[in-house]
């Protein structure tokens, strides 16, 4: 099973193009979800830094503490513009994971490029008494 934060190596399909390339990428998907179904949801890796600066972009470097436990060769951005779904099985290898620090700000790429911010997101809750909506 995978793991939110693991950094694994899979196929990819190109997008303007027939075929699949092999590239680094990160699980981020709820292990919930990780458990219960087939598919998960990863952010690729790129080694082209130019949108280091983007805050939909994460910077993973593997010569620093909180990169180190990456396994990825060199320093790398993780996007959060373009998600990708794919099937656990076709997961070739996991070679690493990110530490929580690096977690935390994944969380933060991700909340920023799909516009999430908690206040305004409401939750339902089932009681007693029907539906009822909290802040």
């Amino acid at each position: 099973m995978s793991r939110r934060g693991d950094v694994v190596i899979v196929e990819i399909p190109f997008t303007d193009v027939v075929g699949m390339k092999k590239r680094p990428a990160v699980i981020v998907q709820s292990d919930a979800y990780n458990l219960s179904i087939r598919k998960t949801v990863v952010a690729i890796f790129t080694g082209n830094l130019r949108r280091t600066a983007d805050p939909a972009h994460l910077l993973v470097d593997p010569s620093t503490l909180e990169g180190a436990s990456s396994g990825l060769s060199g320093p790398s951005l993780a996007s959060c513009y373009n998600l990708f779904t794919v099937e656990q099985n076709r997961i070739e290898q996991v070679i690493g994971h990110l530490s929580d620090v690096l977690k935390s700000r994944l969380n933060n790429c991700l909340k920023r490029r799909w516009n999430c911010r908690r206040d305004f997101v409401r939750m339902r809750h089932i009681g007693n008494r029907g539906v009822k909506d909290s802040a």
